[in-house]
């Protein structure tokens, strides 16, 4: 008996290590060089590797090296790099070798490693100072007293302008009269460098620089310091420019005048604390967007931190259509949502931070980004009628913590980082009430939705999922202590803090391991079938499935 007991228990042990298998590689390609920077094409054709001397360019099917070549070799002036960026709707890098104020710039063709032109005419740049303009395959260069127009092929210059200040952020192009509708932002990296800075949405003539028309905006446009994503939206219909920002603002696309605006000055920063030794920082998610209903928008009105407010207009003029009752002691409302005639709000619960900080590691500094969560306390539920913007419900649930809330398919379900909710949300009750321990991956960092019915809870040591209707557990899987990296459809991949990632199928919660070297950078493709990891000198393309 006890034979057949050590038996059964090693048939399970080989059950689960089949169970919990490492990702197949595609394939494994040594470069020629270490690996400090690295990219994969939008488009999934080709990759590049980099050191601070040497550049490879790899097929991403089969692994093979397309070209290796040093910069010197592909730009004389250049010896070494203190910089890439890689600008792929154009197949163009550029690189820099920093020299004191002699700065030299190579712009280098992606495909061939040629060099398309040099310049040392332009100093002090970084990328969040250039702006690629797709549609006329030019760069919009940001400089101390001046906008810069130049031809991404040739490095001609087509025109310079000191009536716009800063860099050009989210745009509207219009290729039938060659204008873009623009909005600046001044990176916090360049903010000492720009004398005479405004706000400004401007509409300007690309072939002479000619200013159209500008005015002023409120809030602060502005990229994510790490990820890069925009923290606005700005779009052109039925000849109004919609700029989503801090509320909304709205302007007429042949003058530029106003048309109405719904704004207000909030400083994200203020919601959570700033590490010690940070330089660069940034506070996201704190303030829902928008939401537009039909013929409607919802704009949370943050006023100052004791007088908040939801606001409903006419999308068309901008009529007040009513403001609800005062929304008190709210640091932060992550969530708004509108839903079967009511307006639900998430007040507190987790937002963003990113930012760049150094720490000293023997007798080197060391540079890390960190893009990481936390809880902002008061936090609560309220519910308003979408009618009116009266009160319905508000729940005392939440008092303790939120992750955040998910509305689809008729369920709306609240995270409280340890327990699921579903609510009705005509009364504010809840459906039914499940711990997330059942799914076995410790205490839930956020949820998202799945499919129609399906919950996912990312977990602080891996993944689960339960049904939305009955909040029974579906499926589960235990990895290491780690973080959401990145999601693509079904397939979500987990990171830890010493690089190793595993790659989750949604509809199992199985997961693929893979035991990177710590520092090592990894890629989900587009479409989510792919892993490619780069460490050192070795590029290894991973399947997902």
């Amino acid at each position: 008996m006890k034979r057949f007991m050590i038996f059964a228990v090693l048939l399970l042990s080989v059950a689960w290590v089949k169970a919990q298998e490492d990702m197949s590689t595609v394939w494994e390609t040594k470069l020629g060089h270490q690996i400090l920077w690295a990219g994969t094409s939008l488009e999934g054709e080709h990759s590049y590797a980099a050191s601070d001397k040497e550049m490879s360019l790899f097929d991403n099917k089969s692994g093979k090296v397309i070209w290796e070549k040093s910069f010197s070799e592909m730009a004389p002036k250049l010896r070494k790099i203190d910089e890439l960026i890689p600008f792929w709707a154009s197949s163009t890098i550029f690189l820099f070798d920093r020299k004191l104020g002699k700065d030299q710039i190579a712009c280098i063709n992606l495909e061939t490693g040629k060099n398309l032109w040099t310049t040392d005419k332009y100093q002090e740049l970084d990328e969040s100072m250039i702006t690629y303009i797709e549609e006329e395959d030019c760069f919009a260069i940001t400089l101390k007293k001046e906008l810069v127009y130049i031809r991404a092929q040739t490095g001609e210059e087509l025109w310079s302008t000191e009536k716009f200040k800063g860099v050009v952020g989210r745009y509207y192009y219009s290729g039938s009269d060659h204008t873009l509708t623009m909005v600046n932002f001044v990176p916090g990296t360049i903010a000492a460098l720009l004398t005479g800075f405004k706000n400004q949405i401007a509409k300007i003539d690309l072939k002479t620089g000619e200013i159209l028309w500008e005015n002023t905006y409120v809030g602060r446009a502005e990229r994510k310091v790490i990820s890069r994503q925009f923290v606005y939206d700005l779009n052109v219909t039925d000849g109004k420019v919609f700029l989503m920002l801090n509320g909304m603002q709205v302007y007429d696309y042949k003058t530029g005048a106003k048309i109405w605006s719904a704004a207000y000055d909030f400083t994200p920063e203020r919601v959570v604390g700033k590490p010690i030794g940070v330089k660069v920082f940034g506070v996201y998610g704190a303030v829902a967007d928008p939401i537009i209903d039909g013929q409607d928008i919802y704009v949370l009105d943050m006023l100052s931190r004791s007088k908040q407010y939801v606001k409903k207009y006419d999308l068309n003029t901008g009529k007040l259509l009513w403001t609800s009752p005062e929304i008190k002691d709210a640091k932060a409302i992550p969530g708004m949502k509108v839903v079967d005639g009511k307006v639900l709000l998430q007040i507190g619960g987790v937002v963003e931070k990113q930012y760049i900080k150094t720490r000293r590691v023997g007798d080197q500094i060391i540079t890390e980004t960190v893009i990481e969560f936390e809880n902002v306390n008061p936090c609560g539920i309220q519910a308003l009628n979408s009618s009116d913007g009266k009160l319905v419900w508000e729940s005392e649930r939440f008092r303790k913590g939120i992750t955040n809330m998910i509305s689809f398919n008729g369920n709306t379900i609240v995270c409280s980082g340890k327990e699921l909710y579903s609510i009705d949300i005509q009364t504010g009750k809840e459906k039914y009430e499940v711990p997330v321990s059942k799914g076995g991956v410790g205490l839930a960092t956020q949820i998202q939705p799945f499919k129609d019915d399906v919950i996912v809870v990312i977990g602080e040591k891996g993944v689960s999922t339960f049904n939305a209707s009955s909040g029974e557990l579906q499926n589960s899987g235990k990895y290491r202590t780690s973080f959401l990296e990145d999601r693509v459809d079904n397939i979500v991949v987990m990171k830890t803090d010493k690089a190793d990632i595993g790659t989750f199928d949604l509809n199992t919660c199985k997961y693929k391991d893979f035991k990177a070297r710590t520092g090592a950078i990894t890629t989900l493709s587009r479409d989510g079938n792919f892993v490619y990891v780069y460490e050192k000198k070795v590029v290894t393309k991973l399947s997902t499935h």
